[in-house]
């Protein structure tokens, strides 16, 4: 009974993150555009404020994501675990990872592996790209 309980509270406390998510994720794209056309109109330099624009953008669904990630992990508590629910766990949980990690290497403009050694200015050989 109280593993019932238990399993329902954090069925909700999914649902609610997942909403959460979803809402940061269409609260940046309405702030992102509202901000892409106030600079682009102020500033006349279209091709800035796009850059700006799609930067923006990808933070708030990147946040969204990552909100949704922890989601679905907080939810297989709630869901009888079998190898098919297991699996698709691990498809919906890869497919965001690689979405956040390839939103988040478009945003900073390199590897994640070379932010670090291009913030202390290393060198930039061909074998290490």
């Amino acid at each position: 009974m109280l593993t019932d309980q238990a399993h329902a509270f954090a069925d909700q406390i999914s649902k609610v993150i997942e909403l959460v998510g979803v809402g940061i994720i269409v609260l940046g794209l309405l702030l992102s555009t509202i901000a892409y056309f106030r600079d682009g109109l102020g500033s006349h330099d279209w091709r800035s404020a796009y850059e700006r624009y799609r930067s923006n953008l990808g933070r708030g669904i990147l946040l969204g994501l990552e909100l949704l990630v922890g989601a679905d992990i907080i939810s297989t508590i709630t869901a009888p675990l079998t190898f098919a629910s297991v699996g698709l766990l691990a498809g919906i949980v890869g497919i965001r990872t690689f979405l956040s990690f390839s939103l988040e290497t478009e945003i900073e403009g390199a590897w994640p592996w070379r932010r670090a050694r291009d913030a202390k200015g290393g060198s930039d050989t061909p074998a290490e790209r």
